[in-house]
């Protein structure tokens, strides 16, 4: 579509970007077929066509309104557009760049401002959040519903991660919430990667990916836990680790645009580049492998959640359910699985309601196959669904690891 930047946006430092994807747009609509918030609601400024031309008025130096910023606000960022898009339109990084500008020009309330910058402190902690979740789960009768489901259901003891120090080695993100949510995760993913040869090792000084400052108004502070991650990591690097694993795909999503993010900054556009290159979803790193010889196996009936991070952001689609049938599991149909289930980071606080009748539609589709039990590969998606207290929902590399065999003795366990 044709536009003309204001004077003041082309002095944005992604004033050409933000132009060249308004170009790409070519106003046809087909996004909205697949647009979850356009699908609940109907209208037109809470699909991806309409919020693009509201960035483009606010980018042509039109008023900004607090209604401008309630219709971008209302996106989960999920890119089932992107997947959609004739054009390839590059929808994320536009939205990216028009909520920056917005957020700037209209102030928040009170309220809103206090529980972004709550969520800010508290979810990227992981210490915190794992000592709050703990604290919940004392005090889980007295508190009201709306934070028992934010609570998982039982915590079961870790089991120990191996101790075998393999040649191949990989880097694991431990992440922010899920120590504190789903523990056995990680320790699930080192125990599956040992008997195939491979070790697991963190890096102690990395954290948040940056994911949740940088979409809740905070985009500097998000790009500094990325640049603090790239420091951690670079090391590591240097020793020949062959890739950085996550296992929760909204994480994954976000360091492989790393490269992107700080391309325009000179310290770290290179290395980025490469961190970016070298990360991978876990499935990415399984599949490769010869699954064959780990002798699982499991009679459970399992329906996938294919987290929007993993199919529309990492186009990796149908990747996990081909590694579990390929496994051995028995996978249900599950209908309209492109659509989000509703969590979207914070997205299941800032935008309750909405969040909650996705959330509803999902299970309603997942659970129609009749699963003894759900698996995504996202967190966020696992303890959103999971509050609903249906179905039990894990990540399915939990699963792998249980069917395993018992390890031959003398092996690492």
């Amino acid at each position: 579509m044709q536009t003309t930047l204001s004077d003041s946006a082309r002095r944005l430092p992604r004033a050409e970007e933000a132009e060249s994807i308004l170009r790409t747009c070519v106003h046809c609509g087909f996004c909205n077929a697949t647009c979850p918030t356009y699908q609940l609601l109907g209208d037109e400024l809470d699909g991806p066509r309409g919020r693009i031309y509201l960035i483009k008025q606010v980018l042509e130096g039109n008023e900004v309104t607090q209604k401008t910023q309630e219709h971008l606000d209302r996106c989960l960022s999920c890119r089932n557009c992107e997947t959609t898009c004739p054009s390839g339109v590059d929808y994320h990084n536009l939205l990216d760049i028009g909520r920056a500008v917005v957020d700037a020009a209209v102030p928040r309330p009170l309220g809103q401002r206090l529980l972004r910058e709550g969520l800010r402190n508290i979810v990227p902690n992981p210490g915190l959040f794992k000592r709050l979740v703990g604290s919940g789960q004392v005090f889980r009768a007295w508190l009201p519903d709306t934070l028992q489901a934010k609570l998982p259901r039982s915590t079961p003891p870790v089991k120990p991660v191996p101790r075998t120090q393999h040649a191949r080695q990989v880097l694991i993100l431990e992440g922010c919430v899920q120590p504190g949510l789903s523990p056995n995760t990680n320790a699930a993913t080192a125990r599956v990667l040992d008997r195939l040869g491979i070790s697991a090792v963190t890096a102690r000084e990395a954290g948040c990916c940056g994911a949740v400052d940088y979409h809740l108004d905070a985009q500097a502070a998000g790009l500094q836990r990325a640049r603090r991650n790239i420091d951690a990591w670079w090391p590591h690097l240097e020793r020949g680790v062959e890739a950085i694993v996550q296992t929760a795909s909204g994480c994954g999503a976000f360091v492989k645009d790393y490269g992107h993010l700080l391309e325009r900054d000179p310290a770290y556009a290179d290395k980025a580049k490469k961190v970016s290159a070298l990360a991978r979803d876990l499935v990415e790193v399984l599949r490769e492998e010869p699954l064959e010889q780990l002798g699982v196996h499991s009679d459970q009936r399992l329906a996938f959640h294919c987290p929007c991070t993993l199919q529309h952001a990492q186009k990796l689609g149908g990747a996990v359910e081909a590694t579990l049938t390929r496994l051995g599991f028995n996978l249900t149909a599950v209908p309209d699985s492109h659509l989000c289930c509703g969590s979207a980071g914070t997205y299941s606080i800032t935008q309750p309601v909405l969040s909650r009748q996705l959330r509803d539609n999902k299970l309603n589709a997942l659970e129609s196959g009749q699963p003894d039990v759900i698996v995504t590969a996202n967190i966020g998606c696992q303890s959103h669904l999971d509050g609903a207290n249906r179905t039990p929902v894990r990540h399915w590399i939990e699963l792998v690891d249980a069917a395993l065999p018992p390890p031959l003795t003398g092996a690492s366990s």
